[in-house]
């Protein structure tokens, strides 16, 4: 690796040539890194012939190394560039500075390493649900006759509309839809993207989150997000969940949508 003289703020661009090695398993490190430019891999050594395996990519505003930055242990897995790439080294003293200054900061990497550690208990629960020594599940029960079976209900959807612009916001499938803007630094994009429609960058990156228990649904605000979110022009408390259902009108910033049934 080698230095180059150009600074993006107050810190040196290091350069890291397609197939060179930005620190390797076992090195002992004290600085973390943030992609400029360019993509990364992140290689683990597996089984007793010490071949590598990749567990992920990581590209602009991505960055790693920063649990050797945090708990003074060596690398527990090597980081190689897949193509002529530009890094910005952060040391303790830097990191310490940089949340000092910026809390955010703070709270957007724990997001991160939040998505990775959830990530991972994918992978674990994937690999544990793919042994061959698994029993094989229960037989399901005969199915009903014909004149058993219930009239299926019509299913509905909520959905956010931002009545100024009729734009239509689906919530994710799954049990949370994330609620804000796009994030350039960490590349976090939130469920529902509020970007195009909020041109007074009212609303935070990572504003809200909208759960899903059962036929229930929550609004809660989250941590370190900026110019408030209303209920029915009821500001919510950062943390709290609060009850919503279809016919409420939610407010992130300026920007208000309705929550209504489709």
């Amino acid at each position: 690796m080698s230095e180059s003289s150009s600074k993006a703020g107050a810190q040196h661009l290091v350069e890291v040539p397609a197939g060179e090695y930005v620190f390797r398993e076992g090195d002992l490190g004290t600085e973390m890194f943030i992609v400029h430019r360019g993509r990364v891999e992140i290689l683990k050594r597996v089984g007793e012939a010490g071949g590598e395996t990749q567990l992920a990519v990581f590209e602009q505003g991505d960055f790693f190394g920063e649990l050797s930055l945090l708990d003074d242990h060596p690398r527990s897995a090597s980081v190689r560039a897949l193509e002529d790439t530009l890094l910005i080294p952060v040391s303790g003293a830097s990191f310490i500075q940089m949340l000092s200054e910026n809390p955010e900061i703070a709270v957007r990497m724990m997001r991160k390493l939040s998505r990775r550690l959830r990530h991972t208990d994918r992978l674990l629960q994937q690999a544990l649900d793919e042994r061959p020594e698994k029993l094989p599940p229960p037989a399901a029960p005969p199915p009903a006759s014909p004149a058993a079976r219930p009239t299926p209900a019509r299913a509905t959807r909520l959905v956010l509309v931002h009545g100024a612009s009729g734009e239509e916001f689906e919530l994710a499938p799954g049990p949370e839809t994330t609620i804000g803007r796009g994030d350039p630094v960490t590349g976090i994009e939130p469920d529902i993207d509020l970007t195009a429609i909020d041109t007074q960058r009212s609303s935070s990156r990572r504003h809200a989150k909208l759960l899903r228990r059962g036929d229930r649904h929550f609004l809660v605000e989250e941590i370190g997000t900026m110019n408030g979110t209303f209920v029915n022009g009821r500001r919510l408390d950062t943390g709290k969940p609060v009850e919503i259902e279809a016919g409420d009108k939610l407010r992130f910033g300026v920007l208000e949508l309705a929550l209504e049934e489709r």
